[in-house]
């Protein structure tokens, strides 16, 4: 449904002159104080201020963690472009980033980028139709607050918009080839050009049937001027909201928030609204595209009302009772008849009248107009199909538990009020879960006959109708009517100020061992909304008893939910939807991992229920020939794509194990192969030999009962055992050296470039501290990193450029990689560029600067990391495996404190050699050797 959708979509000084005076060559008004800001409303703990100049400010106080977002939204999209002028509102997200006047244009001045960086920040920008914003999440401290806010307030106004940056004609470089590229990867993607070709048909005039990324000849001409006049007329603070949220004093920061961006002026200018109304559709329309790619597609689209409208909250009710799974009528009608792999439904949250389309992915072998058929009369034939109760129940239950868990999450609740903020309004996200709540079979029912039926439809073939059947889509309503007087409910619970230093979390874990063996790490602390993360891993199994047992054990683990011996795999959904309980469960022959992400009241009964998916399978026959079917899909979908390609590959060549290993790597071919092979009774087999609790590892982080809840895990696992007992198996990496293998991939407008080097160490070793910020600052400290600065922002030659250090925790098998996507074109570019950047570390070394930004980077991003509860027991379980505590973070964190650029550039020079390297490239060769 739309929730679901929307929930489912510096440590520098601050600049003097920012500090102290008007940022440059902007307007601004007199400085103001905390009382400039003015109250316009309170809902569920959300409070939203106004100050003089329009900026409209949200503040979501919550001290349950130690982490600051801030999100600040224009209400500006690729609906307000003109003529030539597509895409620009997603270059204008690219610049952003760009120096500013105070943040690195101005001598001594962290970039942006440098600022979100050294703050450890998870951050990141984003464009849609009418909206474009500006995220990051960073520890709550009062230096990254001051220097995060600083900084959006001076590139909202002061951003240079520069030619050089955008395209320098004398270097031939800039980012318009980065935004190129990313379109390229679009491009790539059959399914995805597909949905925009069936958007694209559906529009006569509206922009809401233009992709945001743009047409490439806007891209690639984009004029400067018109770009840098649309920027001003968008980009100020009366057409803004600013939302913090986190632990943070809230008068103080009205305070701030009034230092900085409250003190722009309100400008001159009028946004006139756009005013582009599309016609009622009165017919059929098609699309159909051909291009390579590894299976077929069939989408069926529809005009839908604006996300503010009533209708919408009951269509998003309605898409989740035809596309779910296992319930889904569109899961029925194809997935289990074996005419598709799977199902979807794709819209996004629009101001105006919106778009919604569904979709199958279909097999080669089969046939896509019986697949379409199939669809359409699901879609199409509801009034002779009514909804019914238990499918409504089941899409309200679906829609309480992903909201339940968004309130419960600070962070993902901030992001999700972006899509609410595009449709008119934040307390909108509130409204519609109200209206949800409250849906009837008679509203759910009316809509599904409004809009879905054949004159409103696009597909791939045109049918002349004698009689028009139009569907009338209504205007947006009166937002501020609708939320003038909205008072919401009570404030979720809060949780407790939680110190997530590694120091603390050992203080508060507690650990023990049942008698089979299962071992236990239990972390109570007060949560907000009580709510509670479980991580729960069955190791089994050993290199000789796990021989040619790959495939079967990949979907004995994925059976596990689709079905016990008292309850169906819809039952067992159901089940754990009534719990609120968020559940994962994955895995393969080495082992099984579960989570559980739930509030305190339901726990007991979660995990009881999770005891019994794993301890009472029953492996129906049709659940397994519909997983086969859906896993062969993927695999011969990833056929003639670059990414899984040149990913296998690489496993393939480092490869250590002999065919039959668990741990062997076949070509794509025969991994298919492999999955069409497995048998019912080679499932069943193997969960009764491999599967039980002995050697498992249990953690818990957050609101629970320590003492009951090990009584209740002893009572459901303590006498667990498997027949077959347990043994690590080593993990080794084929010696690889100065290879190079290249994969045709015919007809893709992107290639994928991988770079591996095996690092001879495991996570214990005395330089692995040292490869961590060597690793950063070559690669994985994203936008600011040598790799990304040389090919991204300097060369303009890849969307996506960096690198990525894995060692594990025993083995001294290690690997590094660096990895780049680009046009097939750029490919010999960006492989020389990647050699020179790596040898040029390796011969001149890195800098001192460079290692204390990138010191405080990595240290603050382990502080952010933290605060994640089902991450912590995850990584909790995984430690006592090994018998490892958070001592090992606290030691590592001290070692990567204290480090020396000497010992930096010494590991480097030890460990990697530029020769060493072995690169493979997946793209269209042809195009490659045209360049």
């Amino acid at each position: 449904m739309k929730l679901i959708t929307i929930l489912m979509l510096s440590a520098g000084i601050i600049s003097p002159a920012f500090a102290t005076e008007a940022p440059a060559a902007a307007p601004v008004a007199a400085k103001q104080n905390t009382a400039s800001a003015v109250k316009v409303t309170s809902v569920e703990g959300m409070t939203e201020y106004k100050m003089p100049n329009g900026l409209r400010v949200l503040l979501f106080p919550d001290a349950s963690k130690p982490t600051i977002t801030t999100n600040i939204v224009y209400m500006v999209g690729s609906r307000h472009e003109n003529y030539g002028e597509t895409g620009m509102a997603h270059l204008l997200e690219h610049l952003l980033f760009k120096p500013s006047a105070n943040f690195g244009i101005k001598k001594g001045t962290k970039t942006p980028v440098e600022v979100l960086n050294s703050t450890g920040a998870e951050f990141n920008g984003t464009t849609w139709y009418d909206r474009t914003n500006y995220y990051a999440t960073f520890p709550a401290k009062e230096e990254n607050l001051r220097m995060m806010l600083a900084m959006e307030a001076d590139r909202m106004i002061n951003a240079a918009i520069d030619q050089n940056d955008l395209w320098n004609p004398k270097t031939q470089k800039g980012e318009m080839t980065v935004v190129r590229n990313e379109f390229e990867i679009g491009e790539s993607d059959p399914i995805r050009v597909t949905t925009e070709r069936i958007q694209a048909v559906a529009y006569d005039w509206h922009n809401y049937g233009k992709s945001t990324i743009g047409a490439r000849s806007d891209i690639e001409q984009v004029n400067i001027p018109r770009l840098r006049a649309f920027y001003k007329k968008y980009y100020q603070p009366d057409n803004a909201i600013l939302i913090v949220a986190g632990k943070f004093d809230e008068k103080k920061i009205l305070q701030q928030i009034g230092d900085t961006l409250g003190r722009i002026a309100k400008p001159n200018r009028v946004i006139e609204p756009t005013y582009t109304k599309e016609p009622t559709q009165d017919g059929e329309r098609s699309v159909t595209v051909r291009r390579n790619g590894g299976t077929q597609f069939v989408g069926a689209g529809y005009h839908m009302a604006p996300s503010s409208h009533a209708d919408s909250t009951y269509l998003g009710l309605l898409s989740d009772i035809l596309t779910s799974s296992p319930s889904g009528r569109l899961h029925k009608a194809l997935v289990e008849t074996k005419l598709a792999t799977r199902v979807g439904f794709e819209s996004v949250s629009n101001l105006e009248p919106s778009y919604g389309i569904f979709s199958a992915v279909v097999p080669k072998d089969k046939d896509l107009a019986a697949a379409e058929q199939a669809m359409l009369k699901v879609l199409e034939d509801l009034k002779s199909n009514p909804i019914t109760k238990e499918e409504l129940d089941r899409a309200k239950q679906e829609a309480n538990k992903n909201i339940k868990n968004a309130m419960n999450d600070t962070t993902r609740l901030t992001i999700a009020l972006t899509e609410s903020l595009a449709a008119g309004d934040w307390r909108l996200f509130f409204i519609d879960r109200d209206l949800a709540e409250k849906a009837t079979l008679e509203q759910v029912q009316a809509v599904a006959e409004k809009y879905l039926k054949s004159s409103n439809r696009t597909l791939g073939r045109f049918v002349p109708t004698e009689k028009a059947d139009r569907t009338e889509v209504p205007a947006a309503p009166d937002v501020m009517a609708m939320v003038k007087d909205y008072k919401g409910r009570a404030v979720v619970e809060q949780g407790e100020a939680f110190d997530t230093s590694p120091a603390n979390i050992e203080a508060r874990t507690q650990r023990s061992t049942l008698g089979n063996g299962m071992k236990l790490a239990l972390l109570p602390k007060k949560t907000k909304g009580a709510s509670v993360s479980v991580s729960l891993r069955l190791n089994m199994g050993s290199e000789a008893a796990l021989s040619r047992k790959a495939e079967i054990g990949a979907f004995t683990a994925a059976l596990l939910n689709k079905g016990s011996e008292r309850l169906s795999r819809q039952e067992i959904k159901d089940s754990f939807d009534k719990l609120n309980a968020q559940v994962g469960i994955g895995g393969g022959a080495e082992g099984v991992t579960a989570s559980i992400t739930t509030t305190r009241e339901n726990l007991p009964a979660a995990i009881k229920l999770l005891a019994e998916v794993l301890k009472t399978p029953a492996f129906p026959e049709k659940e397994f020939e519909e997983f086969k079917l859906a896993s062969v899909g993927r695999l011969e979908q990833s056929l003639p794509e670059p990414q899984p390609l040149a990913s296998n590959a690489l496993g393939r060549l480092l490869d250590a194990t002999s065919e039959g290993h668990v741990r062997h790597i076949g070509t794509l071919p025969e991994q298919i192969a492999a999955n069409k092979g497995v048998k019912l009774e080679d499932i069943k087999a193997f969960y009764h030999d491999f599967y039980g609790a002995q050697s498992a590892t249990f953690a818990a982080v957050g609101d629970f009962d320590a003492a009951a809840l090990k009584t209740q895990l002893n009572e459901l696992f303590g006498n667990w055992k498997a027949k077959q007992t347990y043994t690590r198996i080593p993990r080794n990496v084929k010696p690889a050296a100065g290879q190079k293998v290249e994969l045709n991939t015919p007809d893709k407008a992107t290639s994928f470039l991988l770079a591996v080097h095996p690092v001879a160490i495991n996570d214990s070793a005395e330089n692995y501290p040292a490869m961590i910020m060597a690793d950063h600052m070559l690669g994985g400290g994203a936008l600011r990193s040598r790799l990304a600065d040389r090919i991204r922002q300097k060369e303009g030659l890849s969307y996506g450029v960096g690198s990525n250090l894995s060692v594990p925790d025993q083995d001294k098998s290690g690997i590094w990689i660096a990895y780049a996507l680009n046009a097939p074109q750029n490919t010999a570019k960006v492989e020389a560029a990647l050699r020179e950047e790596l040898q040029k570390a390796l011969t001149e070394g890195f800098t001192e600067a460079e290692l204390v930004e990138a010191k405080k980077a990595w240290l603050q991003s382990e502080e952010v990391g933290r605060t994640q509860d089902q991450g912590l027991a995850r990584q909790l379980s995984g430690y006592l495996s090994t018998g490892r505590t958070f001592n090992f973070n606290k030691d590592l964190e001290t070692k990567v404190s204290k480090l020396t650029l000497a010992q930096v550039n010494d590991a480097l020079r030890k460990l990697i050699k530029v020769e060493n390297l072995n690169v493979i490239i997946a793209g269209d060769q042809a195009k490659q050797a045209a360049k």
